[in-house]
């Protein structure tokens, strides 16, 4: 590491612990060295140092644990893959929401609860149908009954991508109930819940897909065109 020599210490302590973790000089679980052996790599202040990390933790890069110290949790910055997700095409991004929903789907036809049934039925009727005196509503609550799909998966991965790429899902809901694309009505949604319970995998991922299907019709129509 090189001494911090700008005028923002901070930032450059938080440039130069970065390019270590992206650097994978420090894995993912590796415990980085504490605060006093950083401070004197940095040739900076502890102050400086506890900033610093503080920023790379809220940025998803860092974990503190209580007493044991902080530890990498990711070599990724969450906020540009997610700013490199939003400048991909309408296209891509719903078929990417297509590729998690489906499997979503087809792994809670396994693992669902007859109270997860009740809660995505409860969620749906929650959504009721559009109105445009109530969109942020309905948006939200769209929103809602689709996690709540995915969380019926019991995939911890899936469920944390899924919420990574929720801000991308929620701009296609507004695009659909804007009448930019077609919407799926109620009944589409509630045949997801349906296929979900009958356990069938197959059933659930192929009402998934169909589910799906129209938006990117119309996509392609538009691109098209």
């Amino acid at each position: 590491m090189q001494p911090a020599a700008r005028t923002n210490l901070a930032d450059t302590a938080i440039d130069n612990i970065r390019a270590e973790i992206t650097g994978n000089r420090w894995p993912v679980g590796d415990r980085i060295p504490n605060e006093a052996a950083l401070a004197d790599m940095l040739g900076v202040s502890r102050g400086t140092v506890r900033e610093a990390v503080r920023v790379l933790v809220a940025q998803g890069f860092l974990e503190t644990k209580q007493g044991s110290g902080t530890y990498v949790r990711s070599i990724i910055n969450p906020d540009e893959s997610l700013l490199r997700i939003r400048r991909t095409g309408l296209r891509d991004q719903v078929e990417a929401r297509c590729a998690l929903e489906v499997e979503a789907a087809r792994l809670a036809a396994l693992r669902h609860t007859p109270e997860v049934v009740a809660d995505l039925r409860q969620l749906l009727a929650d959504r009721g149908e559009y109105d445009t005196a109530r969109h942020d509503h309905y948006v939200q609550h769209d929103l809602a009954f689709h996690k709540a799909v995915v969380a019926a998966s019991n995939n911890l991965a899936l469920i944390e991508v899924y919420e990574f790429f929720s801000v991308s899902t929620q701009e296609v809901i507004r695009a659909t109930v804007t009448g930019e694309l077609p919407e799926p009505d109620m009944a589409a949604h509630a045949a997801i819940i349906d296929a979900i319970e009958t356990g069938d995998p197959d059933k659930a991922a192929s009402t998934a897909r169909a589910f799906m299907a129209p938006l990117l019709i119309e996509l392609d129509r538009l691109l098209a065109s």
